[in-house]
Parts: C-alpha cells; sequence; structure tokens
C-alpha cells in the first residue's frame, strides 16, 4: 500500500489516493462521468446557428452585433447560454456584455442580476445542456479575444475526459498567477520573518527537508523545485486550500507544469508546456489534449500541513522559502484571499450542493488506490 498524503481541501471536486482534508462540498455525489470525447472535426451545424452568427457579438459593428443577438432570439436553443455567458465574460465592451446577460435573462426566464457572475456559474453548472457541435471552436475563438494563449488549449478540437462547457475562465491569462521556480530558499535559522504560529508545507525527499510557507504559496500557487536531487511541483490551490505535491518525471519524462488560468468545478487546472494539454491538479493527469489517454499521471509525494514551530522540531536542518522570490507581494499571515476566507461565500461554484455542513468546512477523507469507490 502506498504511503498516505496529507493535504488540506477547502473546495475539492475530485480526490486521488491518500489521506486528504476535504471540505463539505466534496463529499456530495458525483454527477455520472461524461463519455470521453474525441473531437476530430467542426460536424456541420445540424440545425444549429452558424458559428459566424456568434463570432458577429465580438465584431466592432454594432449592427452586427444586434443583429447576431436578434438571430440567437429567434433560434433558441439552451446550449446557446453558456456561450452567450462565455462571450459576456471575454468581451472588453461593458454594454454589450451587459447586453447579453439581459437577453439571457428573458430566455432562460431566470431572474439573476446581470452582473451576478456567480449566480449565472451556478445556474448553468447545474442546467447542463446539448452544446452544438462548434463549441470547442467557439470557445477556442472567444477565449482569443481575452487573451490569446487562454485560447490555444482548445485549438485543433483536442481529446477530453471532462465536459468543456463546465471549464470555466478564472480570471487571468495563462501564468497570470506567476508559479515560484527554482526559488530561493534560506537555513532555518536565517527565516526571521516566520512566526512559530505560521502554517507551512512541510516536505521530505530523500532525506532533504523544505517548508513552503502558505503565507507566500498563497499568491503564487505553485512551486517547481529540486528537493533531495528530485524535481517536484507542489501544488497549491487557494480556493481550494489544498497542497499536493508531486513528482515531475513520469516514464523518464519531465513534465513542466504552470497554471492555466481556468478552472474545473472550482479546482484549478494546469497545463504542460510541451503540449498545452490541460490536467486536473487533484489527479495528477491530462484531462483534454494531446496528453489524455496515454496513461499519463504524475505520481503523489508525501506533504505535511502543519506550524512552522512543529516543522523545525521535526526537521531542524530545514530549509524555507526566502521572502525574496523576485515579485513584489505583501507576504503576510492571511494576507492572500482574505475576503474570500472571512466568509463561507465561494467565488466559483460546484455541482449538487450538500448543505449538511458549511461550503468551507474541513472534512477528513480517506482515498486509496484500491478502493476509488
Amino acid at each position: 500500500m502506498k504511503p498516505l498524503q496529507v493535504c488540506l481541501i477547502v473546495l475539492a471536486l475530485a480526490a486521488f489516493g491518500g489521506l486528504a482534508y476535504v471540505a463539505n462540498q466534496a463529499i456530495k455525489k458525483e454527477p455520472e462521468k461524461r463519455a470521453q470525447l474525441t473531437i476530430t472535426e467542426s460536424k456541420p451545424a445540424e440545425g444549429w446557428l452558424e458559428i459566424s452568427v456568434f463570432k458577429d457579438l465580438f465584431d466592432p459593428s454594432h449592427a452586427k452585433f444586434s443583429k447576431a443577438l436578434k438571430q440567437i432570439d429567434d433560434n433558441w436553443r439552451p446550449g446557446y447560454g453558456t456561450m452567450l455567458f462565455e462571450t459576456s465574460r471575454m468581451l472588453s465592451d461593458a454594454f454589450r456584455a451587459d447586453e447579453i446577460l439581459s437577453f439571457m435573462q428573458k430566455k432562460t426566464r431566470q431572474n439573476i442580476d446581470p452582473d451576478n457572475f456567480f449566480a449565472w456559474s451556478k445556474y448553468l453548472l447545474n442546467n447542463l445542456a446539448e452544446m452544438p457541435p462548434y463549441y470547442v471552436e467557439f470557445k477556442a475563438f472567444a477565449h482569443t479575444q481575452k487573451y490569446k494563449e487562454l485560447g490555444e488549449y482548445f485549438e485543433n478540437y483536442p481529446v477530453t475526459e471532462i465536459g468543456l462547457d463546465e471549464v470555466t475562465w478564472g480570471g487571468v491569462n495563462r501564468n497570470g498567477i506567476p508559479p515560484l521556480k527554482d526559488p530561493k530558499v534560506i537555513a532555518a535559522n536565517d527565516a526571521l520573518y516566520l512566526d512559530d504560529t505560521n502554517i507551512i508545507f512541510g516536505i521530505e525527499v530523500n532525506g532533504e527537508a523544505r517548508a513552503y510557507p502558505k503565507r507566500i504559496l498563497a499568491w503564487h500557487e505553485m512551486v517547481k523545485d529540486t528537493v533531495g536531487n528530485e524535481s517536484v511541483n507542489g501544488v497549491y490551490c487557494t480556493l481550494c486550500g489544498s497542497m499536493i505535491l508531486y513528482s515531475t518525471i513520469v516514464d523518464g519524462q519531465h513534465h513542466e507544469l504552470g497554471t492555466s488560468g481556468f478552472l474545473y468545478r472550482s479546482n484549478k487546472l494546469m497545463f504542460d508546456e510541451a503540449t498545452l494539454s490541460l490536467w486536473s491538479t487533484l489527479e495528477g493527469r491530462p484531462v483534454i489534449g494531446e496528453l489524455v489517454g496515454k496513461g499519463i499521471r504524475l505520481t503523489p509525494l508525501q506533504v505535511v500541513t502543519t506550524t512552522w514551530g512543529d516543522w523545525r522540531k521535526m526537521h531542524p536542518d530545514t530549509t524555507v522559502l526566502s521572502l525574496d522570490t523576485g515579485h513584489s507581494r505583501i507576504y503576510d499571515e492571511g494576507e492572500a484571499y482574505r475576503e474570500y476566507f472571512a466568509t463561507d461565500r465561494l467565488m466559483f461554484p460546484v455541482m449538487d450542493w450538500d448543505d449538511r455542513l458549511k461550503n468551507k468546512d474541513d472534512v477528513l477523507a480517506i482515498r486509496f488506490d484500491e478502493l476509488t469507490k
């Protein structure tokens, strides 16, 4: 049996082998897993509006925009709702975005405030509709209007194991939350900025111990490091409160990972720089793109969530991240996402809510590869 792994997860949407702290919203019935979808080409519209109609929503001409919205109105299908919502988020024109969301109020008969991103996301996530055959092409086009890099994940009709309409933009560009690569570390005695009560994520690889303070990782969400002569990738999902450590070598090949800018059920999706495939953070495997279906899965390593004082007692020779990260941030304890964790409200919705506990209550879950159910 593999050793247990410990991590803190506040909003988990999937799980992996090992021991984990998860929150209430992870303990819920998982929707039936969608069948793997291989998109080989953009099929004929088959009764759907042509993709050009939705592209015209981005056209500088207001006449084209109005005509497109009228065509959608006359030929409404529920699947257009997700496309319109994504369009509203990618538009640089706030007036057009508001007009689209007001239009969605009418078509969906939902009395949702046009500015209520969370409510619209929750409604669409829990009312998944059949999507047009060109949806992946539209998703690539629409997100390219915000950042070129965002659209690249969906080009060339990628293989996917998850619903593309559940892949949500997190509000930043690729690596917009900058990972720490080969970060500067210092000896424990030199870490005068840390109090004994500060939360750290501690690892020990091949006899070498290192601590990653939560107050630093909360601003970067990923650390790419070499510890004990092994290449490791630590992923801290701020929304989930989880720290997961992976070995980056699979079958002799190193996977250089980063932050994609997208979320799946409130959990960040990673990407690999070689193929731009999107990876599940919690499962450590590709779920969209060229690498899907090739049996690639990162090996999770042990990580301990504890206090700096307790970690130093266990590992007096540990090294720890320096405040000299190359970035200007306020690395005070609890500074990052202070408002988010001050309430029980979520930033991004999840499916099949369970109200027996609060959204962000910590729950201890045990999971083994041999007993995945």
